[in-house]
């Protein structure tokens, strides 16, 4: 049985529906347990992961808060395990993404709300069909062949008919393994991104939320020790001998930084504060102003990021913005925040952030802790009344200290910028590979590993 082809093809290669791929090597396209065979109830903290559509990545599942069931309940269900090589995706919402399963998830369930694609054995090269049914006009059609105008439904029928173009299997593992090596390099620098961001949080956490620079100063001095050196220690975490092995440039800066923190808590009526901070609120500090309106049907091809409370929701040609900011999830998702660098068009579910007392780096972090998804005001859609968070109180120090958290951090956002822009272009440099190749424009022989990749 064969079907169009998605892609130009050079050569006679087979193409047949997604599901006669997987017949061919004794597999199937089959859907998960429905919730009358998996109830709330049976989920455990400890045993067999089960995947569900929230744990489903851009070709990875994602481990963090997933459910699990007990060994029994594995047992009972075991024709929905799955195992090294099969495909899981969402039955309803984001029906385009899929996740490809790894040795380490094999024997997992393929849970309530997804669909498996298992290929069997010598036919199909499960990473050349992972990044098949990854690239943009393959996830194309899945969306446009999903049942739903409000939530897109995908079911076995419509996988089943997916046009699948089959090359020989030697080819197959060219392309799998090449275009998997691009996604390797990606996750690399999306795993250096979020170490970033921790070391960004951190910072923050110490100065402004632990005073450890300050608490070190007033330990020291209690002990008779040098309280410059004290918070030097505290902001860099090196010890007094390794203070002694950076270069005089490195430790002038550091002792520039320390200096500027206060060596004296005063009570307040919120408690010790640093000598000279004080309580503000937020109101004070940044305006949250309104995003507009853009549906879907008016947004014009471009590259500008369209921001919801849920965030990016597509892309439009001229921005709202014309610099960087902080979007805030005003209806829908309440609280979410999202860091900007470019012009961007925020609809009308955000805000997004003016600064007025403090710098965007500190009104970023700052926001995080103020528990902003917990104030919805809306019992039926839910909603963040800004009146509200300008009520709330944030501690703001000196400007010379916001301006050097400014510097330290920027410079942080820089770095996750440069990889957040070298993601973009390998991941467009990944999805030009595969049609190239199967037009023949491209050959096997020419293929290389992006730099970095193993």
């Amino acid at each position: 049985m064969n079907s169009d082809s998605l892609f130009a093809l050079h050569r006679e290669w087979e193409v047949l529906p997604l599901g006669e791929a997987c017949r061919l090597g004794g597999g199937n396209v089959q859907t998960g347990p429905f919730g009358s065979q998996l109830h709330a109830a049976d989920y455990v903290p400890e045993g067999i992961p089960s995947v569900m559509p929230q744990n489903i990545g851009d070709n990875k599942i994602l481990a963090s808060g997933i459910a699990r069931i007990t060994h029994a309940d594995a047992e009972r269900l075991s024709r929905y395990r799955l195992q090294e090589g099969d495909i899981v995706y969402s039955r309803r919402g984001n029906v385009e993404r899929r996740a490809l399963v790894r040795s380490n998830e094999d024997g997992w369930l393929c849970g309530t709300g997804c669909l498996r694609i298992r290929f069997g054995d010598g036919i199909v090269y499960p990473k050349y069909a992972a990044h098949y049914l990854g690239h943009p006009s393959v996830r194309e059609w899945v969306v446009r062949h999903a049942h739903g105008a409000t939530m897109p439904n995908l079911n076995t029928t419509i996988l089943s008919e997916l046009p699948f173009v089959l090359p020989p299997w030697n080819i197959q593992t060219w392309i799998g393994d090449v275009i998997e090596a691009y996604d390797k390099r990606i996750d690399i620098n999306c795993r250096i991104n979020q170490t970033l961001e921790t070391m960004a949080q951190a910072i923050f956490k110490s100065w402004f939320v632990d005073f450890d620079p300050v608490k070190a100063k007033l330990a020291a001095i209690r002990e008779g020790r040098d309280s410059l050196r004290a918070a030097m220690s505290a902001i860099s975490g090196k010890s007094d001998t390794q203070l002694e092995t950076l270069s005089s440039e490195q430790y002038e800066q550091l002792a520039a930084t320390a200096v500027l923190f206060p060596d004296e808590m005063v009570e307040s009526a919120w408690g010790e504060i640093p000598r000279g901070w004080g309580r503000q609120r937020v109101g004070n500090v940044l305006e949250l102003a309104y995003g507009k309106a853009l549906k879907s049907t008016e947004r014009k091809s471009g590259t500008v990021p369209v921001y919801g409370s849920g965030g990016i929701t597509g892309y439009h040609n001229t921005p709202l913005i014309q610099h960087g900011s902080i979007i805030v999830g005003r209806k829908g998702t309440v609280g979410s925040l999202y860091w900007e660098d470019e012009p961007f068009f925020p609809i009308d579910t955000t805000y997004f952030v003016r600064p007025v007392a403090a710098p965007l780096t500190f009104c970023y972090y700052a926001l995080q802790t103020l528990g902003l998804e917990k104030m919805n005001t809306d019992a039926a859609v839910p909603g963040l009344n800004r009146e509200n968070v300008y009520r709330l109180e944030v501690l703001l120090p000196d400007s010379v200290t916001l301006q050097k958290f400014d510097q330290l951090v920027l410079a942080l956002r820089k770095a996750i910028r440069a990889n957040v822009d070298s993601n973009k272009a390998l991941a467009n440099l990944r999805d030009t590979l595969l049609p190239k190749l199967l037009s023949g424009e491209l050959s096997t022989e020419a293929l290389s590993k992006p730099v970095g990749a193993t």
